[in-house]
């Protein structure tokens, strides 16, 4: 008799992984099932930007939930070390939102009359600006300075969630493929495999762009669609800047050992990893006209990352309404490093069947 698990949750992204983790925190026996390894698509590619104020405002239904699973994290980091042994990485640089234009400068000192004061945001005019990051383009009337947010390594943190569910008692099949549901009437009650049937109570999608695909064998369609991210990193002797910049159309997030990440361009509708000479050309311009000197750091390498994003631009976080036993988790889009703490508290929470306020109010489609 193949062996039954609580959970088996389909996927090994951050999402999947960091679901794992809280059901195993909480004596849940799961069972995560990833067609490569760990975090080896956009958990991989991600910048692991912490960016509550990113595209977010007060007026949108993620923002208290980015808000919460950001202030996750410094306690994240330290569990995971514990646990493991394993650095993900995390520092809380602050971000600074750049205007180069007034119009630019009067969004976003809107936005800022409107943040949590606990955020400390502050508007930096340009003299004050060029004292915060020296460096930056002259060109940058001011920015927002947001203290709290920050990053991390975003590959270290799946693989680190993903361990630290081993250590608990979880179990982690890599290389293997999910082919289809067993359906047993109206309840999902396992998966078929390449190497296997595997049986749960509850089986979870959580395979970010590929979830469509899978959850269309049984009839279910998400309303979602892949956005390819390019991206590149260089490395550079001086520290340019210690915070994350972030502009419409390019970030630059620094990181440990001289590196700086930077991204990203969207092509929507497509699942071709092919990194392009435009993307990489277009990217290089607008990061040298945010840090000139940029143009003299040496270069590390390109890649690419294809993040799911929904029609309502909402994640889908919680139950099928058309089968029972099966839930979904996706549709973070650019968010999925931010969001994957409370997701994985949100859905550990629904399988004990309990009420989580904030589950109802971040539903999409």
């Amino acid at each position: 008799m193949e062996k039954a698990y609580d959970v088996v949750i389909v996927g090994g992204g951050v999402i999947g992984c960091s679901i794992l983790y809280q059901l195993s925190k909480r004596g849940k026996k799961g069972l995560l099932i990833e067609k490569e390894q760990l975090a080896s698509r956009a958990s991989k590619a991600a910048a692991g930007m912490l960016g509550v104020h990113t595209e977010l405002n007060g007026g949108s239904p993620l923002y208290r939930l980015a808000q919460k699973s950001r202030n996750m994290y410094p306690a994240l980091a330290q569990e995971l070390k514990e646990l493991t042994g394993m650095d993900i990485e995390y520092m809380e640089n602050g971000m600074i939102k750049l205007a180069r234009t007034e119009k630019e400068a009067q969004t976003l000192v809107s936005v800022a009359s409107k943040i949590d004061q606990d955020e400390g945001v502050e508007w930096l005019s340009s003299p004050k600006l060029s004292t915060f990051e020296p460096y930056l383009s002259k060109q940058a009337i001011g920015g927002l300075f947001i203290p709290r947010d920050g990053n991390v390594s975003a590959a270290k943190l799946t693989k680190a969630l993903g361990h630290a569910s081993v250590r608990l008692g979880a179990d982690i099949k890599e290389y293997t493929e999910v082919h289809d549901f067993i359906v047993e009437g109206s309840r999902i009650v396992g998966v078929q495999t390449s190497i296997g049937p595997y049986y749960a109570s509850e089986i979870i999608v959580a395979g970010g762009a590929w979830s469509q695909s899978l959850l269309e064998r049984v009839g279910l369609t998400l309303h979602s669609f892949p956005v390819k991210g390019e991206c590149f990193s260089v490395k550079y002797s001086r520290k340019l800047t210690e915070r994350t910049i972030f502009t419409e159309g390019c970030y630059i997030v620094p990181k440990v050992g001289g590196r700086f990440l930077i991204g990203a361009t969207e092509h929507a509708h497509t699942f071709d990893e092919t990194i392009s000479v435009s993307g990489m050309m277009s990217l290089m311009q607008k990061a040298t006209d945010i840090l000139p000197d940029l143009i003299h750091a040496d270069w590390e390498r390109a890649w690419s990352g294809i993040r799911p994003q929904t029609k309502g631009g909402l994640p889908v976080i919680g139950r099928s309404e058309s089968f029972e036993g099966l839930s979904i988790a996706t549709g973070h889009y650019r968010n999925g490093i931010l969001l994957a703490p409370i997701t994985g508290v949100m859905m550990a929470d629904l399988m004990e069947g309990k009420e989580n306020p904030l589950l109802h109010s971040h539903m999409g489609s």
